[in-house]
């Protein structure tokens, strides 16, 4: 007897531990669908993307697990400095929106980054829009349709983890990250 199970959304069950000192919830908006990026990110040689709706669906249970990563000058990826990790996915309506943990006692600086600015975001301080927070994610395995084409529409990715960084650095403006 063969049974389907068809999921909009997924998460890893993480047991409850209260308190726990090295973990701090954080959520998000990783990325847009259906989209073309504000800008080209890395890897896609000068070519801004565009991720459709259903390349993300079907790599949401690759994002489970992927951890989260940053640079010191939150201007770029740094797969070696591994500060969280992804344990939900799901995309609701343009965005994929994201939630886990970081490890507040291992990286306490990054934790203090993204409250500095959720601050700044909430009291929507004049000239600060370069110092909020976004986020952009690492895939492997791509599909694009048409590699001649100005935006590479990727039709098939596999997510490897994913990056905290500055919102004017990522190829998405309209990401965020919040504890």
């Amino acid at each position: 007897m063969e049974t389907s199970l068809d999921l909009e959304a997924m998460a890893l069950q993480m047991p409850y531990v209260a308190k726990h000192p090295n973990r701090t919830e954080f959520h998000g908006v990783l990325t847009l669908v259906d989209s073309v990026s504000d800008r080209a990110p890395s890897g896609a040689r000068g070519h801004r993307v565009m991720l459709t709706k259903k390349a993300a669906e079907e790599a949401l249970p690759s994002l489970l697990g992927m951890a989260l990563d940053y640079s010191p000058s939150l201007d770029r990826h740094d797969m070696q400095r591994k500060v969280g990790v992804i344990t939900r996915a799901d995309i609701v309506g343009r965005k994929l929106q994201v939630g886990g943990h970081l490890f507040e006692k291992d990286f306490p600086e990054i934790v203090e980054e993204v409250r500095r600015s959720q601050r700044r975001e909430l009291l929507s301080e004049p000239g600060m829009t370069g110092e909020l927070l976004g986020m952009s994610y690492e895939v492997t395995n791509t599909s694009v349709a048409d590699s001649r084409s100005s935006v590479w529409m990727l039709t098939r990715v596999t997510f490897t983890g994913a990056a905290i960084l500055k919102r004017e650095k990522a190829a998405y403006r309209d990401t965020r990250i919040e504890l």
